[in-house]
C-alpha cells in the first residue's frame, strides 16, 4: 500500500469497522494529545485501552490503564501508537511476534515506519501512519467543516445535531 495518502474509504472503513482501540503511549496529562483523542474516541462510542506502564493499575478518564498489551483483556481492533516511529517498529514486531492481531495498526501524526507497516501488511493488518484518528473522524463525519476548517466536502446544509454529541456520524445513516 502506498502510505503517501489513504483514500477517505480506507479511514472511512477503518473506522466504522473498529469497536476496540488499545492506546499505547496514553497520558494522563490532560495537555497531552493522547489524552484528548482518548476522550474524544471514547465520546464517539470507542471502547479506548489505555496502555502506559507509569500508570498501570490507575484510571485515566474512568479507563483502566494497563502496563502492555499482553495485560489486555482482549485482543483490540486497533492499537493507536502514542510512541517515536522507532518504538512503532518494534510495537509492530511484538505484535506480530505474539501472534495476537489487531485488524489495524495505527500509527499517530509524525510516526512512520514503512519496514515495520510492510511487516504488519504481510500479516495481514491495515495500516495506518502519520495520521490521527480524531482528526480523520471529525474530518470524515463533517464536524471539522461545520467548525469552519476545509473539509474537502462541500455542502449548503448545516449538520443536524442531536442532543449530546454526534455519535457514529461516518457511518451515514439518518439516526447517527
Amino acid at each position: 500500500m502506498n502510505h503517501d495518502g489513504y483514500s477517505d474509504a480506507y479511514i472511512k472503513g477503518i473506522l466504522d469497522e473498529v469497536k476496540t482501540v488499545a492506546m499505547i503511549g496514553a497520558s494522563a496529562n490532560s495537555v497531552r494529545p493522547s489524552f484528548f483523542v482518548l476522550k474524544y474516541l471514547l465520546s464517539k462510542g470507542y471502547d479506548v485501552w489505555p496502555i502506559n506502564p507509569g500508570q498501570a493499575g490507575k484510571e485515566i478518564l474512568g479507563q483502566k490503564v494497563y502496563a502492555s498489551m499482553d495485560d489486555l483483556p482482549a485482543i483490540p481492533d486497533m492499537i493507536d501508537i502514542f510512541r517515536n516511529s522507532e518504538a512503532a517498529g518494534q510495537i509492530i514486531d511484538q505484535v506480530i511476534s505474539n501472534q495476537k492481531l489487531p485488524k489495524v495498526i495505527w500509527m499517530q501524526l509524525m510516526v512512520r515506519h514503512d519496514e515495520a507497516a510492510k511487516r504488519a501488511e504481510d500479516a495481514g493488518i491495515k495500516v495506518v501512519m502519520n495520521r490521527c484518528p480524531k482528526i480523520e473522524y471529525g474530518r470524515l463525519s463533517g464536524e471539522i467543516g461545520w467548525a469552519g476548517v476545509n473539509s474537502r466536502t462541500l455542502s449548503s446544509k448545516r449538520p443536524s445535531l442531536k442532543s449530546g454529541f454526534q455519535h457514529r456520524g461516518l457511518s451515514g445513516d439518518k439516526d447517527g
